[in-house]
């Protein structure tokens, strides 16, 4: 005697899997697009880098005179 309800398992089965599957398919795309945008943007990061580290120098250099004036 067949399961009565393997039919349906069955077919939920096979749209849990086709969904699944697109869903996979999505994730990938999805990082691929992040990857792209990811090296559109990297010039963007070394001129961020380089503008952090000059206003650190230019924030040390001030102290650093500031310092220097004051003394006696």
């Amino acid at each position: 005697m067949e399961n009565p309800h393997a039919e349906r398992q069955a077919v939920l089965l096979e749209r849990i899997l086709k969904n699944a599957s697109a869903c996979t398919e999505m994730i990938l795309e999805l990082n691929h697009c992040v990857e792209e945008i990811l090296r559109a943007n990297a010039s963007v990061k070394i001129a961020a880098d380089l503008a952090t580290k000059y206003r650190k120098n230019v924030q040390y250099n001030l102290a650093a005179t500031t310092l220097h004036s004051e003394a006696p």
